[in-house]
């Protein structure tokens, strides 16, 4: 087995993208590929965008766009979309992350980019898709998130409404599908030799991500007893999806003495581990519940009693108690304060600012017996500009020639 190979080695992507769209080429240069990022002369304002501000950049720069090489390209030239076509020639993705048809307006739409390489995939990863009424529709991450339902107002105590905190899913999302989508892509066309179209959103990404609870309410159109709630509520239609757990009891937040737990044990089996660790089997009999997906919903007495209970040990003692006699007992952490969690040390060791501009989370991905793999450092604006065209065969002169020109 060859250590020294990236998974996606001799993959090749080029990239047009302005803000968290790139995290799609992130994503598969982070599995090895080799990602040109084609700029615009100002650049990708998404070293201006957002906080906080890391070394003149933005952090959203240097975690999108790391592990690419840039190259400035003025497509509004005569010569522009030429060196672009050159560029694709030997790609297999094309990741187009800006608003539907922008390279088709540059006359570097699918049909004119497969004349050039007939195996090529251009993946267009938009806001709301290719197609459908909103198509047009300018927004931001968030818009995404709220259209799908996983932004809900909050309300302040003068009435006004406001954006709460939130994950942020489609952004994060869309660009996951847009990669999968782009390597089985690239699977069939190394196969057959021909390249495809992708059309992913991120507003799409967003509703799939909420898929329980919507599919959940489509569900309960059908009349009962076709379909009904959770058999361990009695059949009781409860709110769907993760949802409805404002009375859970045995599927619950509580604090502990330094902080909070999430208990989960909503199987019997979980249930009378913790009640036998903790000498409470009184809590257990009478309650015992039924073997799967007991929640105890609405037993304020027990409630109570577990409220008490846990505020006497902290979390990690909570946590340790759980590994020891197999129950659910998860430590309830924030954006702060996890990198403290000896699991997220363990498993998410930071790309230091050194080597990165700022200190940036590793790709999940773990190859087994084979060490992590070092992004490049994200890049400048037009940083490799030469080394890419020099790639291409172009000579000293005919760079020279596309620099006075303005095209690069």
């Amino acid at each position: 087995m060859n250590h020294d190979t990236p998974l996606l080695d001799g993959v090749r992507v080029v990239e047009c993208t302005l803000l968290e769209p790139g995290a799609l080429a992130m994503t598969l240069g982070d599995l090895g590929a080799d990602v040109i990022k084609v700029e615009p002369p100002g650049g990708d304002y998404i070293r201006r965008l957002g906080w906080p501000i890391v070394e003149g950049h933005s952090l959203l720069h240097w975690h999108v766009n790391r592990g690419k090489r840039s190259i400035r390209l003025d497509l509004r030239t005569p010569e522009g979309p030429e060196v672009f076509l050159d560029l694709v020639r030997d790609a297999d993705v094309v990741v187009e992350g800006m608003r539907p048809g922008a390279l088709e307006r540059r006359g570097l739409g699918y049909d004119r980019l497969r004349e050039v390489n007939p195996a090529v995939v251009l993946c267009s990863l938009s806001g709301f898709g290719i197609d459908g009424p909103y198509r047009d529709l300018p927004s931001h991450g968030v818009g995404f998130d709220a259209w799908a339902g996983l932004a809900t107002p909050a309300v302040d105590d003068r009435g006004f409404t406001y954006i709460p905190e939130h994950t942020g899913t489609g952004t994060k999302v869309g660009p996951l599908w847009g990669a999968l989508a782009a390597v089985s892509a690239v699977l069939r066309a190394r196969r057959t030799g021909v390249g495809c179209h992708l059309d992913i959103s991120q507003s799409d990404a967003a509703a799939f991500s909420n898929w329980l609870p919507i599919e959940g309410h489509r569900a309960y159109e059908r009349p009962e007893p076709e379909v009904t709630g959770n058999p361990a509520d009695d059949g009781a239609r409860r709110r769907p999806g993760p949802g409805g757990m404002e009375e859970a009891v045995r599927y619950q937040y509580y604090r502990s003495a330094d902080g909070h737990v999430l208990f989960q044990a909503s199987e019997q089996e979980f249930w009378r581990n913790f009640c036998v660790a903790c000498d409470r089997m009184d809590l257990f009999e009478g309650r015992e519940g039924q073997q799967y997906g007991d929640h105890a919903t609405g037993d304020r007495d027990l409630r109570a009693e577990l409220r008490d209970l846990f505020a006497t040990r902290t979390t990690a003692e909570w946590v340790e108690l759980g590994l020891a006699i197999d129950c659910p007992i998860a430590p309830v952490n924030d954006a702060e304060g996890i990198g403290r969690d000896p699991q997220f040390a363990h498993r998410m060791a930071w790309w230091p600012a050194a080597e990165h501009g700022a200190d940036l989370l590793p790709s999940p991905v773990n190859v087994v017996g084979e060490p992590r793999r070092p992004p490049r450092r994200a890049p400048e604006v037009g940083a490799d500009t030469e080394e890419v065209l020099a790639e291409l065969g172009y000579g000293d002169d005919r760079v020279a020639s596309l620099r006075r020109s303005g095209v690069i």
